[in-house]
């Protein structure tokens, strides 16, 4: 067993404990929560105790791309359709060894910062592959391209090749999913064949969605540099006369279980939409910021009901995996903060009956984090101890 200790316990459901401390079973769930005096010491085990740190649930960060952690610093460019590009070419030059690396760079730089749970989109499967090396918790969705018609058949042929692969190595901590990558990679009729794929295996969507002002010229005007990129290729371009949101609910993609990732050009009738549909929303600031797409309006979603959990992006975009700094970038306040870098980004991906809040049954996904008083959130973005079922991951 294991007890912990710290100055303040966030259960996140209920009140902060001063003084509180959280025992953890030998099954790696949460035994018991509360103040240091009642929660029971067990005459084995392992004790800690974190008198100036604040013991929180384990942090979800809600997108990823951890595959690419081997390429930060190594895109510069400024416009987002040549910044795409330059990735598929950087991928293209990457022997498959390499991705399997850099996930595992990735992920164990997620525990360093207290982050237990991870949503991979992604092409390689190297993330799947590091979870399964090191005992993570996450979905991984399979990323799949093709926006031309002709590209459908093999498209849809790697993309069962690769689910099938990923889910022989899934178990309850490790899920498969699938990503229609977004409207300007992915033609009308793929995303139709993904869905009903999905939906006959019963699998979770995640898509790019309303990332960018390039992205819905193409969709509502069929113009941009999305469109000029596409001609080139001599793939046809049709306007929607719509925005990207209410492409995606024509299509049948937007369904209970999809992650909307980003939606920084999205306006109330399509926050109504989402909701609805009953879509779940990542929100990315950080990355945003850097490809100059604008400020998803991150309270105006959850004013509407949406579920709203925060993703770091790919570290190509933002540099690192920091989590508290993509809610710093949001202008949100602490206590919220923390709600979305927890239950609301468990409760994202459906996972928040198991993790995402300090209650007794719930797997023991916890972090601990020094802080400097009176101030306690945000604290640093360096975890002192990271515990992912029970079992210790990260510790200083």
């Amino acid at each position: 067993m294991l007890r912990i200790r710290a100055g303040v316990v966030y259960p996140v459901t209920a009140p902060p404990i001063e003084d509180g401390a959280v025992l953890v079973g030998t099954d790696g769930r949460i035994a018991a929560v509360g103040p240091h005096g009642k929660v029971p010491t067990p005459g084995d085990g392992e004790r800690l105790e974190f008198r100036d740190a604040i013991l929180t649930p384990g942090l979800v960060n809600a997108h990823t791309h951890l595959e690419l952690t081997h390429l930060a610093g190594q895109n510069s460019e400024t416009s987002f359709v040549q910044w795409i590009r330059r990735i598929r070419e950087l991928k293209d030059a990457t022997p498959p060894e390499a991705f399997i690396a850099s996930a595992e760079a990735g992920l164990r730089e997620c525990w360093t910062r207290g982050i237990t749970c991870i949503a991979e989109t992604g092409s390689t499967g190297a993330a799947m592959q590091a979870l399964v090396r090191f005992g993570g918790r996450g979905i991984v969705y399979q990323e799949v391209f093709g926006p031309g018609p002709a590209q459908v058949p093999p498209a849809m042929e790697e993309l069962e090749r690769q689910v099938l692969r990923l889910r022989r190595l899934a178990t309850s901590m490790r899920a498969v999913g699938v990503s229609p990558h977004a409207p300007y990679s992915v033609s009308e009729a793929l995303y139709r064949r993904v869905v009903h794929y999905a939906q006959q295996e019963k699998l979770p969507l995640a898509v790019h969605l309303a990332e960018s002002q390039e992205e819905t010229e193409l969709v509502r005007y069929g113009a941009g540099p999305f469109a000029e990129a596409l001609r080139g290729r001599g793939i046809v371009v049709e306007p929607h006369h719509c925005s990207p949101v209410q492409y995606l609910r024509e299509l049948g993609v937007l369904r209970a279980g999809t992650l909307a990732i980003h939606c920084v050009q999205v306006d109330a009738s399509d926050m109504q939409t989402l909701k609805a549909a009953r879509v779940a929303v990542v929100h990315c600031p950080r990355s945003n910021r850097v490809h100059g797409h604008g400020t998803a309006p991150f309270a105006a979603l959850r004013e509407a009901g949406l579920t709203v959990g925060i993703g770091t992006d790919s570290v190509v975009s933002v540099g690192d995996l920091d989590l508290w700094a993509e809610t710093r970038a949001s202008w949100i306040g602490a206590e919220e903060a923390l709600r979305s870098l927890t239950i609301e980004g468990a409760r994202a991906l459906g996972w928040d009956r198991t993790i995402g809040s300090l209650e007794v049954g719930k797997a023991a996904d916890l972090a601990v984090f020094g802080y400097t008083p009176p101030q306690r959130l945000p604290p640093p973005p360096m975890a002192l101890l990271t515990v992912l079922a029970g079992r210790i991951v990260h510790r200083t």
